[in-house]
């Protein structure tokens, strides 16, 4: 094998050359310099956008607690109203306010007056199941069958 390497050794000694001048030394040096400065720069802009997204998570998790806890106030207030004592007595208790007459509808003149929902497609749905549950409705439903 017969390699010329005059051509490569003549490149490596300009490169010792080079080397050893001043200036060549100052322009790589000042280059080394920009780029360790460049990349602490970049680092830090890093750094940055990752405590700012941080702050900024932290920031909308604080907003949301403060609704929370501004509805729940609400609730509270709602729960200590008179209306919602006076509405929760007449559900639970059957109660009325002083003067009110309470009217019973028996259940079956109620259901007389319940309509057939039409929906597109000839599915029709029964505004009452009549007794049905749940389950059974939903298996109707989605098998097209009518309610009897």
């Amino acid at each position: 094998m017969n390699i010329n390497i005059q051509p490569y050794r003549k490149q490596i000694l300009q490169l010792g050359d080079r080397l050893q001048d001043v200036r060549f030394i100052g322009q790589v040096a000042f280059v080394v310099i920009v780029l360790l400065i460049s990349w602490s720069g970049v680092k830090s802009i890093q750094t940055n956008y990752a405590l700012q997204k941080q702050i900024t998570g932290l920031s909308q998790q604080n907003d949301l607690q403060l609704l929370q806890n501004a509805n729940l106030e609400l609730s509270n207030n709602y729960y200590k109203s008179n209306q919602y004592l006076e509405l929760s007595a007449r559900q639970n208790f059957g109660l009325a306010a002083a003067g009110e007459k309470e009217i019973v509808v028996p259940k079956a003149v109620a259901l007389s007056k319940t309509q057939d929902i039409p929906v597109p497609g000839g599915v029709v749905i029964k505004a009452s199941t009549r007794g049905r549950n749940n389950f059974e409705a939903w298996v109707d439903f989605f098998l097209h069958r009518t309610a009897n």
